[in-house]
């Protein structure tokens, strides 16, 4: 919602009456950030809930937290230059990868478990 705010801010600022999506690179940089977080949102969503669900919720929680301010500075870096954007997303495309393998990982032993009666858990301890 602070994206889509930034971008009716910019919007007004510059004069730029929607459906437009071009104009000054200032804004151009703007609407782009917020397009791209929102399109990476449903990724994210999906993730963060298979992890919390099947892994750990904590270490889910954190990663989530981890990932909504890295995309807060990425949004913060594009809007300032195009080359500022670059770290944030870096480190935001790594929490979702480790978000991928909690999950991964979870649902594996959920199903390991669930259909073969195997308990990784209780095999790594040992």
């Amino acid at each position: 919602a602070y994206f889509l705010l930034q971008v009716i801010y910019a919007r007004r600022r510059f004069g730029i009456s929607p459906p437009n999506i071009s104009g000054p690179p200032e804004f151009e940089r703007i609407f782009r950030a917020q397009v791209n977080s929102s399109e990476y949102f449903p990724i994210f969503v999906a993730l963060l809930w298979q992890a919390g669900l099947f892994f750990h919720q904590g270490l889910a929680a954190a990663l989530g937290l981890l990932y909504l301010y890295s995309r807060y500075c990425y949004f913060v870096g594009y809007r300032a230059s195009s080359s500022e954007r670059l770290a944030p997303i870096y480190f935001s495309t790594g929490v979702l990868w480790i978000l991928v393998a909690a999950s991964a990982l979870g649902l594996l032993h959920f199903f390991l478990s669930h259909y073969t009666g195997l308990n990784v858990l209780r095999l790594l301890a040992a």
